[in-house]
């Protein structure tokens, strides 16, 4: 067990003949506890501060562990974002390539249906143009005869048509 400054102020020693002179031995072993009462002191500070830096040391070392766990779970999160958003994009280019392909095909079936009704619309034209021309010279077939000429040339008197009307009557 370590001596104490109470310890050393207590000490007695025996006398002998021509000892040590025992005011000089009071006075240094006064000068002893004190000192010794100082590193004492000194060594429970040191102690008390030793203390509270491992105490601290073990919070930092939780919060650094804590830390490392943080930015590991963080990095996981970030990979399963990244690959959450590469999935959700290749979902997306393939939904949009499903619409770009429906609208092509509309498109192309469209174009189909429409070239088919201009097809149509065409032969409807010329037969509609060919029976028109077939009526215009029929008319004008009518006109170019010879009844019209005999027409204006034909002369009818009112007293025939007076005696015919009474004939009949």
């Amino acid at each position: 067990m370590a001596l104490s400054p109470l310890d050393i102020h207590n000490k007695e020693f025996s006398s002998k003949f021509r000892g040590y002179n025992e005011d000089e031995v009071n006075e240094f072993l006064e000068q002893i506890m004190k000192d010794y009462e100082n590193v004492l002191e000194e060594n429970k500070e040191l102690k008390n501060s030793l203390k509270q830096s491992s105490e601290q040391v073990t919070h930092f070392n939780s919060i650094e562990q804590t830390l490392q766990s943080s930015i590991l779970i963080a990095q996981e999160a970030a990979e399963d974002v990244r690959r959450n958003s590469m999935k959700e994009s290749k979902l997306i280019v393939k939904e949009a390539e499903k619409n770009a392909d429906r609208i092509v095909n509309e498109a192309l079936s469209r174009a189909r249906k429409i070239s088919m009704e201009i097809e149509d619309l065409k032969k409807q034209s010329k037969v509609f143009r060919n029976r028109f021309r077939m009526l215009i010279e029929a008319q004008l077939d009518l006109v170019q005869t010879d009844d019209w000429d005999n027409l204006l040339e034909y002369k009818m008197d009112a007293e025939r048509l007076d005696a015919l009307a009474e004939e009949e009557a």
